[in-house]
């Protein structure tokens, strides 16, 4: 069922979760063991991200170096499919520009609709680490947006090829991202808006945001949209903090503020038990609220730790 049929026929605030694909060498027993404590509460979907080739500098014998591309996060596609077999739950595989051509993306899409999957969440992706800016592949999608209209391309039927006739087209509920704080690389929150509004114009069903830790943020961005003549569902994006220095980590990775009531209150932990302590409250709190103001989805990025989300599911659903 689409993400946004669910969030339809609820009445309620529904609970879903976010997955990282396990490090190559890893088994599908390790995504299972995250999610097993999770079922309990009836997740409406579950997003798995999709991770782009990197690659490393190797030396050869003669002194030089030769460049090898490695995917450290394989899997998604095949992630989606498990789960949907072992838990009967609705997926979300990720879709990212970088580090994949047009076609390379078609044929996911194409894996995706052969196996019933009808979500998918549509991302420009992260740079490389080693590069300042973001670099798309020759022939791939340079933006979110270019990915978008893609999808929806497919959903009209019309494929890369031109020259294929009578195409069957697919219909995926398509996702895009939305930040309360403002994308890192947008001007100013009005421009970023404006380009969520194309996106949403071009044929986006649904929002997910960054996870941010200030409701208030929140709040402010729904209005925005609305104001904005935005007025598809907006889900709210939670992280629990697990550990102290995820105090100046996240700041930086995402480009978000921390309160400083928990700033403070993190600070003061002796330990990352503590902190992590701390952290469950804190989203316990953020999510009684949030589910308060009847949002159609508390989505939790887990990064595979199940039982912290469990815990706080237990106090809010």
């Amino acid at each position: 069922m689409k993400v946004t049929e669910r969030i339809k026929a609820s009445d309620e605030t529904l609970f879903s979760i976010e997955i990282l694909p396990p490090l190559k060498g890893k088994d599908i027993n390790f995504i299972y063991a995250g999610i097993d404590p999770l079922m309990e509460f009836k997740p409406a979907f579950i997003d798995v991200t999709y991770h782009r080739e990197e690659f490393v500098l190797r030396k050869r014998k003669d002194g030089g170096f030769d460049k090898v591309f490695t995917r450290k996060r394989p899997g998604t596609v095949a992630i989606c499919a498990a789960l949907m077999n072992k838990y009967h739950v609705d997926t979300v595989p990720h879709l990212i520009c970088g580090g994949f051509s047009k076609e390379e993306t078609e044929n996911a899409l194409i894996d995706l609709h052969f196996l019933g999957i009808d979500n998918v969440l549509v991302l420009r992706g992260d740079n490389i680490k080693n590069e300042s800016n973001f670099v798309p592949e020759p022939d791939g999608n340079k933006t979110s947006l270019e990915l978008l209209n893609q999808v929806v391309s497919m959903n009209q039927g019309k494929f890369l090829d031109e020259e294929i006739e009578n195409a069957t087209a697919s219909d995926f509920c398509i996702g895009v991202s939305g930040y309360p704080e403002k994308h890192f690389e947008a001007p100013n929150m009005h421009n970023d808006l404006k380009w969520l509004k194309q996106k949403v114009d071009a044929g986006a069903d649904y929002i997910v945001t960054q996870m941010f830790f200030d409701n208030a943020k929140y709040f402010a961005f729904v209005e925005s949209c609305k104001n904005a003549g935005i007025s598809i569902p907006i889900i709210p994006g939670l992280k629990p903090l697990t550990s102290k220095k995820q105090l100046t980590i996240l700041p930086k990775v995402f480009h978000i503020d921390m309160p400083q009531e928990l700033v403070e209150a993190v600070e003061a932990c002796k330990d990352d038990k503590a902190v992590k302590q701390v952290g469950i409250e804190w989203a316990i709190e953020q999510s009684k609220i949030l589910k308060a103001a009847k949002v159609p989805v508390l989505h939790y990025y887990t990064m595979g730790v199940g039982e912290v989300t469990r815990q706080i599911a237990s106090k809010v659903f």
